[in-house]
């Protein structure tokens, strides 16, 4: 079995739980050193705990992905810490569903903040260092939403992972070559992103539906093949839902 992992440097967003914190294990275990983002350092840095002691690398940073300055911080941190870096891994994410009706301004604000200009500000701080190196993967969470458009209630999540997507494209078109662009676009995944709805009815809804929800291991194993492959090979789309997921 190939391990083009061993000796990369990851940085991964939204690290202190869910698909993040799955994912830094999983790169950990097969050799690579984790940078952790986020604004939990207390659960970062339990999860670091445990990485170290199955003999790991990490360091952990406190990172507001909707601050462009603590995403860039990230990102220096990454390259002074282990002299590169070769995959950011964009996965910090807020899914808060409502009827449009609603008007939860607010809400809507912080979903474009975090989902849309969070990425955004990531590929800003990575996408130089990526160009200086020669080399570099991207790797964006979207989601299904940013497939087909749930509704009602996801209608403004769906839009901020329609966005994710064409970003997404525009950056492999842009910078391919040497620099690989993957968008993974999970179905229900067992993370705390379902809850982050305050409209209690859309809550119970989301809660309810994701009785089916596969584990965060499973978006982590697809984030790893990605980074697996050769460098001459750009996994651009993984779409993965669970089986009994009917959207």
């Amino acid at each position: 079995m190939s391990n083009n992992i061993a000796g990369k440097v990851v940085v991964i967003t939204g690290a202190s739980s869910g698909l993040g914190a799955a994912t830094a294990r999983m790169l950990a275990a097969r050799g690579a050193s984790v940078v952790l983002g986020a604004r939990r350092v207390e659960m970062m840095n339990t999860l670091a705990d445990e990485i170290r002691a199955a003999g790991g690398k990490v360091e952990v940073v406190a990172t507001d992905v909707t601050n462009a300055a603590q995403v860039k911080n990230l990102i220096d941190v990454a390259v002074k810490t282990f002299g590169r870096l070769d995959v950011l891994v964009n996965n910090a994410g807020l899914m808060a569903i409502a009827p449009m009706s609603e008007v939860k301004v607010d809400e809507w604000d912080r979903m474009i903040d975090i989902n849309v200009k969070g990425v955004l500000y990531g590929i800003a701080a990575a996408l130089p260092v990526f160009q200086q190196q020669g080399s570099g993967h991207f790797i964006n969470i979207a989601s299904v939403a940013g497939i087909k458009v749930v509704s009602p209630g996801g209608t403004v999540y769906s839009g901020t992972k329609f966005a994710v997507r064409a970003i997404s494209e525009g950056l492999r078109h842009e910078v391919g070559g040497s620099i690989r662009t993957t968008t993974i676009e999970p179905g229900a995944v067992e993370s705390e992103l379902k809850l982050g709805s305050s409209h209690e009815e859309s809550s119970n809804f989301v809660k309810e539906f994701y009785k089916l929800a596969i584990p965060s291991d499973s978006v982590a194993r697809a984030i790893a093949y990605a980074i697996d492959e050769p460098a001459n090979v750009d996994i651009n789309e993984i779409v993965l839902r669970p089986t009994a997921q009917d959207f």
